[in-house]
C-alpha cells in the first residue's frame, strides 16, 4: 500500500508541475496576442494621426499639428520596443524546461504587462479628432497628450518630428490640379490605347507577303 501511495504522489507531483508550466506559457501566449492586437491598432492610427496633422497644418493650427506628429513618433517608438518584448515571449514559449526559465517567465510577464499598460494608456487617447476643435474638450485632450509623452522623445526624434512636420506643410502648399484637367488627362490615356490596340489589331490581320 505504501509502494502505491508513493507511485500516486510521484504521479500527482509530475501533473501539478507540468499544470504550472501549462500556467505560465498560457500566460505568455495571452500577452504576446494582446500586444500583437495593440500593434494592428495602432499602426491603423498612424496614417489616419499623419492625416489630422495635415489638415491641422492647412488651418495654420501648426502647433496643433506638431503635437499630432509627436503622439505619433512616440507611438512608433512604443511599437518598436513592443517588437523586441514579443520576440523575448516567443523565444520563451518555445523553451523546454520550465525550470531554467520560471525567472526569465516572470521578468518576461512583468515587462509585457508595461508595455501593455503604456499601449492601453496610447489607446485611450484614440479619438484624434478631438485635436481639431478649439473647445475645452480639445485643451484637455491636448493636455493627456503631452503629460503621456512629455520627457520620453528625445532630441533625434524632436528633429524627426519638425522634418516631418516641413515635408507636411511643403505639400499643403501644392497646387492641387483642377478635377476637369485630371479627366481630360484620363480621356487622352483612353484613346491613346485605343489607338495602340486598333494598330496592333490591324498589324496582326495584314497578311505577311511571301518571300
Amino acid at each position: 500500500i505504501k509502494v502505491m501511495g508513493s507511485l500516486f504522489s510521484k504521479k500527482e507531483n509530475k501533473v501539478n508541475r507540468i499544470t504550472e508550466q501549462d500556467k505560465a506559457i498560457l500566460s505568455l501566449k495571452q500577452q504576446r496576442d494582446k500586444l500583437k492586437q495593440y500593434q494592428k491598432k495602432i499602426n491603423l492610427n498612424l496614417e489616419k494621426e499623419k492625416e489630422i496633422a495635415k489638415k491641422l497644418l492647412m488651418d495654420g493650427k501648426k502647433e496643433k499639428a506638431k503635437l499630432m506628429l509627436k503622439k505619433k513618433r512616440y507611438q512608433e517608438n512604443l511599437l518598436q520596443k513592443t517588437d523586441s518584448q514579443l520576440e523575448n515571449i516567443d523565444k520563451m514559449v518555445h523553451e523546454v524546461e520550465f525550470s531554467l526559465i520560471q525567472i526569465k517567465v516572470a521578468e518576461g510577464l512583468k515587462q509585457g504587462n508595461e508595455a501593455l499598460k503604456k499601449l492601453h494608456e496610447m489607446m485611450s487617447l484614440e479619438d484624434v479628432e478631438k485635436i481639431m476643435d478649439d473647445t475645452k474638450e480639445a485643451v484637455e485632450y491636448q493636455n493627456e497628450i503631452n503629460a503621456l509623452i512629455g520627457g520620453v522623445l528625445s532630441e533625434e526624434d524632436e528633429n524627426e518630428i519638425l522634418a516631418e512636420l516641413n515635408e507636411l506643410d511643403k505639400i499643403n502648399e501644392l497646387p492641387s490640379v483642377p478635377k476637369h484637367e485630371l479627366t481630360e488627362i484620363v480621356n487622352l490615356d483612353s484613346v491613346i490605347t485605343k489607338q495602340d490596340t486598333a494598330r496592333k489589331v490591324k498589324a496582326k490581320e495584314t497578311p505577311v507577303a511571301a518571300s
